[in-house]
């Protein structure tokens, strides 16, 4: 893939200096370290950098027209190339290049802003029109999944726009500050989401979204697809999954440089590699990565897979570094992301990059076919909240909330959760099982005058707008949708494209084909999840190619021993972020208290003192000077 940045200034009269266009692209050198280059027409310019992955010497960026009054810079993988650049060239456009990102450029010229509609892939771009030279045009776009990043910022110069926050900062027209809602939502969340980013002035273009924007106007954002709202989609059958599955990672397998995938313990990833084995004339490359400790190794898993199709096999036992999360990952990680599982997936990109330059992965499979736990959590939920009816729950309610807070005892003691989610609302309850703290929690770790600024702000607020939105009465199925909007985009498509970029690797989702996604995520709650366990569809139809100690065992994810972790080696690094943390941000006090209560075993704090080590070093490696007014 690629990074790509760029800038178009309100005043016609000046062009963009060429040198703090390149400076920018330069902070992008880890997503392109092939190829490098800066366009400037009038007011406007493009910078890029480049991984080459298809027409190795034909894929310069950025890309004129024939006329020049067009030019182009993109970060994709657009499968669907071939048909569309056959159907433009019957249509009379002549191309330059063998690469997918022309076709972009002319289904521009053929459609206008539409032309996105027609791209099945991944992408990113940034297109600057100057056809009408005293009213050019900026279109940025972004795929329908949110695979590949795209941040904008309306400054006072004009607008600015880049793949990751670290180019537009070195434009220099926006403040280092984090805003102050951010830090609340990332307490909450472990991560920051929605329209604005962490950073005072700067936007996230929302996936499957355009932005269109001429000098002196403000930015006009339209979203070009949506999951369905409306119905459920009908039962599938065993052999129109598999038949989907193969066609969509056989088109995710097009590429002129080596290719492999990650291979973990799980379904997703297994399936993925299977089908890539049956597609290949040579043997898969897969990689894996494990830990010393077995409730989170999934490793003899994978060998078992590795060998039964016959792959080249790399596998890696991970260690707790404190260096990944002080020194390499606040620099690829922009805005705080506070995931343990970034430094699994950092060091398997790693990995793979030794081997590869391109690599499938299994995200987006929980989503689609709904494997989390907490689906089949909700779901239990949301049954038995109707059969209680309205006095059974208030009585379950007031229960939970005089039920005491047992998080050292056995799980079968601790009710307190479940009792109060059932009083709660099922978008309120959901929720609760993807945020990290609750709200409360996180005001009592502020500064007392950061805590009352922030009194009114409520994170729930944004993901409650995508809940609410599915018209079909299935509680699941708007927890799908509420994920796919909100936590699939921001955290985990964010993780996936930040630690793999950062070592120069490609990561392709097929699950995230947007035609696989509309077909299967809808699919009625009984074909998603039976009994006690998720993804009931894709189990089935795999019976045939995948094992049952795969298809029935434990899921584990993809997690990190964390409170073994900050207990012991990480302990010191977080205390010492807890010291320097801003006082006018946090209580300090009340964060040495959660440290002391989380070594002592009395508590286990470990995805807030790793989201704490996280924001501190965040803060630091990016120059975080002060909250936004």
């Amino acid at each position: 893939m690629c990074g790509l940045c760029g800038v178009s200034l309100d005043d016609l009269s000046r062009a963009p200096q060429r040198e703090r266009v390149r400076a920018m692209a330069n902070t992008l050198a880890h997503r392109g370290p092939d190829d490098e280059g800066v366009w400037i027409g009038g007011a406007s310019a493009l910078g890029f950098r480049r991984l080459s992955i298809i027409d190795l010497s034909g894929g310069h960026q950025p890309i004129e027209n024939e006329d020049g009054d067009i030019a182009l810079a993109i970060n994709c993988e657009i499968y669907n190339f071939r048909e569309l650049r056959a159907d433009l060239e019957r249509k009379g456009h002549r191309f330059k290049t063998r690469a997918d990102s022309e076709v972009v450029l002319h289904l521009y010229e053929e459609h206008g802003e539409r032309c996105a509609e027609f791209l099945v892939g991944m992408y990113a771009f940034a297109l600057v029109d100057r056809r009408d030279p005293l009213r050019p045009r900026v279109l940025l776009g972004r795929d329908r999944l949110g695979i590949k990043p795209m941040y904008f910022a309306r400054t006072v110069e004009g607008l600015v726009w880049a793949s990751e926050v670290k180019a537009i900062l070195e434009w220099g027209s926006t403040p280092r500050e984090l805003r102050p809602e951010k830090l609340l939502d990332y307490l909450v969340q472990g991560y920051v989401g929605g329209d604005d980013s962490a950073w005072c002035g700067v936007q996230r273009l929302p996936p499957a979204s355009t932005l269109s924007w001429r000098p002196g106007e403000a930015p006009q954002i339209r979203r070009y697809w949506d999951l369905p709202t409306e119905r459920h989609a009908p039962s599938a059958s065993a052999e129109e999954i598999l038949a989907q599955l193969d066609t969509v990672v056989a088109e995710h397998m097009i590429s002129d440089v080596p290719l492999g995938a990650f291979l973990s313990g799980g379904i997703d990833s297994t399936a993925v590699v299977t089908s890539m084995a049956s597609r290949s004339s040579q043997a898969v490359v897969a990689c894996s990565v494990g830990f010393r400790e077995r409730d989170f190794d999934e490793l003899d898993l994978a060998r078992a897979t590795a060998q039964r199709l016959g792959a080249v096999h790399h596998t890696q036992v991970l260690e707790p570094d404190p260096k990944l999360a002080t020194e390499v990952l606040p620099w690829l990680y922009d805005e705080p992301l506070a995931d343990p599982s970034t430094v699994p997936t950092y060091l398997v990109s790693k990995m793979a990059r030794e081997h590869v330059t391109v690599a499938l992965s299994g995200d987006g499979g929980d989503e689609v076919f709904a494997g989390y736990r907490r689906y089949v959590h909700d779901l239990a939920e949301n049954r038995l909240r109707k059969r209680l009816g309205r006095a059974g729950v208030a009585t379950a309610a007031s229960l939970g909330a005089h039920y005491p807070k047992l998080d050292w005892a056995p799980r079968f003691l601790r009710a307190r959760t479940f009792l109060t989610n059932l009083g709660r609302t099922p978008a309120q309850a959901y929720w609760r099982s993807v945020t990290q703290l609750d709200r409360e929690s996180a005001l009592e770790l502020l500064a007392p005058d950061l805590a009352r600024r922030l009194a009114e702000h409520d994170p729930f607020t944004h993901f409650e707008r995508f809940y609410s939105r599915p018209a079909v009465d299935d509680p699941l199925y708007r927890a799908q949708y509420a994920d796919f909007h909100t936590y699939l985009p921001d955290q985990i498509l964010a993780k996936a494209d930040r630690a793999s970029m950062g070592v120069s690797l490609e990561v392709r989702p097929p699950l995230l084909d947007h035609r696989f996604v509309e077909r299967f995520a809808p699919l009625p709650a009984r074909d998603k999840v039976r009994g006690a366990r998720g993804k009931h569809a894709l189990r089935e139809a795999l019976r045939s190619r995948v094992p049952p100690e795969i298809l029935d065992g434990r899921k584990r994810g993809f997690d990190t021993p964390l409170k073994r972790w900050i207990s012991g080696p990480l302990r010191g690094a977080v205390a010492e972020a807890i010291q320097t943390l801003p006082q006018e941000w946090f209580r300090r006090e009340v964060l040495v208290q959660r440290l002391e209560e989380h070594t002592a075993g009395a508590r286990d704090h470990g995805r807030l003192l790793w989201s704490l080590l996280v924001l501190e070093h965040w803060r630091r490696r990016h120059g975080v000077r002060s909250l936004g007014a």
